[in-house]
């Protein structure tokens, strides 16, 4: 497994509307789009910085997974992203090695990239997930 760069960091927040007004009016940073992944009951906005990105993450449900995070946890980072060379290969690696996978397969994330989470328990407290683009 080659990990290529933090492909982006994910914050879980209340509101994009709000907290756009951290990122894009007083940081200055670019906003690049949102983008709806229903699947994950999340709607996404990206804010480039340098060669990764800041991803804002807000629930489209109660019951969805950010909503739950908020709920327990409150606003904040949510999780780390590495981007990698061939996620099958690093799921099966990581596997083999004795890492807990959320994912067993990659799944479609926002921005079309391939997407896996590692389970927290076996990457001492912090969510990672791992991302592929063509």
């Amino acid at each position: 497994m080659k990990v290529l760069k933090v492909d982006h960091i994910g914050i879980a927040v209340n509101s994009i509307q709000e907290c756009m007004k951290l990122y894009k009016d007083l940081l200055g940073l670019e906003y690049a789009g949102s983008e709806t992944v229903a699947e994950q009951k999340v709607t996404t906005a990206f804010f480039p910085v340098g060669d990764t990105e800041v991803e804002l993450l807000e629930s489209t449900s109660p019951d969805g997974p950010i909503a739950k995070y908020l709920e327990k946890r409150g606003e904040g980072v949510q999780h780390i992203a590495f981007r990698v060379d061939n996620l099958e290969a690093a799921l099966e690696e990581l596997k083999a090695k004795g890492v807990k996978l959320i994912d067993e397969k990659p799944r479609m994330g926002a921005g079309g990239a391939k997407i896996a989470f590692l389970h927290p328990k076996s990457t001492y407290g912090v969510l990672v997930e791992l991302s592929e683009r063509d």
